[in-house]
């Protein structure tokens, strides 16, 4: 089957590439893929930023997002059957999306959106995982609660904002002028246009703020919680939990705990919380959210769409920034647009 492979860690070492089929386990599914997406943690993976926590070894197929058609079950499956269209996240160290037949554990999977067409399916996974494992499960909001959601126009950004919106949450976002309209079409109550205005200016009294930034960013966050709040980090700096989650050794634990030592104390300084979040695979919690595109609570947003072949570009078109709002999906196999 056609593939793209990441053959050595680094920029150029994303391949097209012709590989066997994956095998299928007891508990798997083999999903002939019809659309997948293109993620940050992609450019991460293929760069080897995890390498020392996720010890994928090239040659290995990335691509973290799917949707598509059930191929084939395995001997042990009971859940599902051949020709059920799904989507999933498949989990940490056996992606392979980017590819036209991907085989992922039966409990990353769930029955695809019936609302959503493969391609709008396929933008959801990851970010909507994401979003439901920060707000429901870590953040545990609730109505009337104030979230402040960095970079709201983006593919996690703007599932936040419709997601805390659904939960009951005043919601603000930072963006800009150009995607203004979009971020109030998803929730965000108040949004703050990050080229005119400091958002710790003007904010304050926040229980949660998700950062997807960094940096400065994420210092001047911390100022905007209630004693008590959470800021929450996507892109760092990765902290003990980490390593716990991805079962690294202990030692690992002590050193992710010395990267984030400075925003901890800054934190603690100020009477909040700073956590690191990197989400997991789970088909149960996509069943959960099957449930609320279907019924309009949530939609995706998607940028572009870009034909398989063209899986190169499409990293090239969101590394180089050239994303306007959402995701950017890749159609293989057909997949309706």
């Amino acid at each position: 089957m056609k593939a793209f492979v990441v053959e050595k860690y680094g920029k150029d070492g994303l391949r097209a590439a012709a590989v066997p089929e994956p095998t299928v386990g007891d508990h798997d599914l083999l999903v002939r893929v019809r659309a997948t997406a293109v993620n940050p943690l992609d450019k991460m993976v293929r760069d080897g930023e995890f390498k020392q926590l996720l010890k994928y070894k090239p040659p290995f197929v990335l691509g973290h997002d799917v949707a598509g058609v059930v191929a084939r079950a395995g001997s042990a499956v009971r859940d599902f059957k051949v020709g059920d269209e799904v989507y999933a996240r498949p989990r940490d160290l056996r992606i392979g999306s980017f590819a036209e037949l991907v085989a992922i554990d039966e409990r990353d999977v769930s029955l695809k959106p019936d609302s959503l067409t493969f391609e709008e399916a396929a933008a959801v996974p990851l970010v909507a995982l994401a979003a439901w494992q920060i707000l429901v499960e870590r953040a545990q909001v609730k109505p009337g609660q104030k979230v402040l959601v960095h970079a709201g126009a983006g593919g996690l950004g703007s599932t936040v904002i419709q997601l805390a919106k659904h939960l009951g949450a005043t919601v603000a976002t930072t963006t800009s002028a150009s995607t203004e309209e979009l971020v109030r079409s998803l929730g965000a109550d108040i949004v703050v246009d990050y080229t005119k205005e400091d958002f710790s200016s003007v904010l304050s009294g926040y229980d949660l703020v998700l950062d997807s930034l960094g940096g400065t960013n994420l210092e001047r966050s911390l100022t905007v919680l209630r004693p008590g709040g959470l800021a929450i980090g996507v892109a760092g700096p990765p902290d003990a939990g980490f390593a716990k989650q991805v079962g690294a050794p202990s030692f690992m634990g002590a050193v992710l705990n010395l990267l984030s030592r400075k925003v901890r104390r800054r934190a603690k300084a100020l009477g909040v919380r700073y956590e690191f979040f990197f989400m997991r695979a789970d088909g149960s919690q996509l069943r959960e959210l099957r449930a609320l595109y279907d019924g309009r609570d949530l939609r995706p947003v998607i940028d572009r769409a870009f034909p398989f072949d063209e899986t190169l570009e499409a990293m090239a078109y969101v590394e180089q920034g050239r994303t306007k709002a959402g995701k950017v999906v890749i159609t293989v196999d057909g997949a309706e647009a």
